[in-house]
């Protein structure tokens, strides 16, 4: 959240306002007449109460925009991971839809869908979906897909998955997470959408099966729910 001008200058005038409160209540001759007195005690922490507060307070407003700034960075950055930049001229982040994927089992009730455009009219779309039964708990992923259906890339995001084992999933520890680019649900056939130790189409790791072959799952759901709403999605 950025301030405006008139939102700091009201927070100027608070602090100026608590600052002469907390002045007036600490000389010596008001202290000594409370002192004895229980709301004394009680005074001195509500005082220190309030300062907090307002420190909090301030502290906040001066990083929410920063941080969120941040987190749009990442999210930018994870997008162009999974959808070219030559297929858009648009802002992804600030073009979207939302839709109902509670029946998909990829982690949320509803999805936002970032959209890709090149002049004018929808390329690719790109969402996060998450495989909420891995090996350790849940895989995050974001996958881009084209107007027609073809995965243009699958990234992890964060997983909790056995490191040296489960953690191949990620594009920086091998080229597995590569394999589903151009895949479909028009050129592989379900009973292909596994690993190859339950007769799919993808490989599984050596002593972590559990970890690619949720993944596979979530990934193929992920394409189910684009394919429900794919009308809708390319000509919204």
């Amino acid at each position: 959240m950025k301030l405006d001008p008139a939102t700091i200058e009201r927070l100027k005038e608070k602090i100026a306002v608590y600052r002469e409160f907390l002045k007036n209540w600490l000389e010596p001759s008001n202290l000594a007449q409370l002192r004895p007195k229980l709301e004394f005690q009680t005074g001195v922490l509500a005082g220190f109460a309030l300062i907090a507060s307002v420190l909090l307070g301030v502290t906040n407003c001066s990083t929410e925009g920063t941080i969120q700034r941040r987190l749009d960075e990442d999210l930018k950055k994870s997008l162009e991971e999974v959808v070219p930049v030559a297929l858009y001229d648009n802002d992804m982040l600030q073009d979207t839809l939302t839709i109902p994927s509670a029946e998909y089992n990829i982690g949320t009730n509803e999805t936002t869908v970032y959209i890709a455009k090149k002049s004018g009219q929808v390329s690719a779309v790109c969402f996060k979906f998450t495989a909420p039964d891995g090996y350790s708990g849940a895989i995050n992923m974001i996958m881009g897909i084209d107007r027609g259906g073809n995965i243009l890339g699958v990234r992890v995001l964060s997983h909790k998955e056995t490191p040296g084992l489960g953690d191949k999933i990620e594009v920086a520890k091998s080229d597995w997470i590569l394999k589903f680019v151009g895949r479909s649900l028009d050129n592989l056939v379900p009973a292909k959408w596994a690993v190859k130790k339950d007769g799919g189409e993808f490989d599984q790791f050596a002593g972590a099966t559990i970890t690619p072959r949720k993944s596979v799952q979530a990934i193929y759901r992920g394409l189910q729910l684009f394919k429900a709403h794919q009308a809708q999605l390319i000509n919204p």
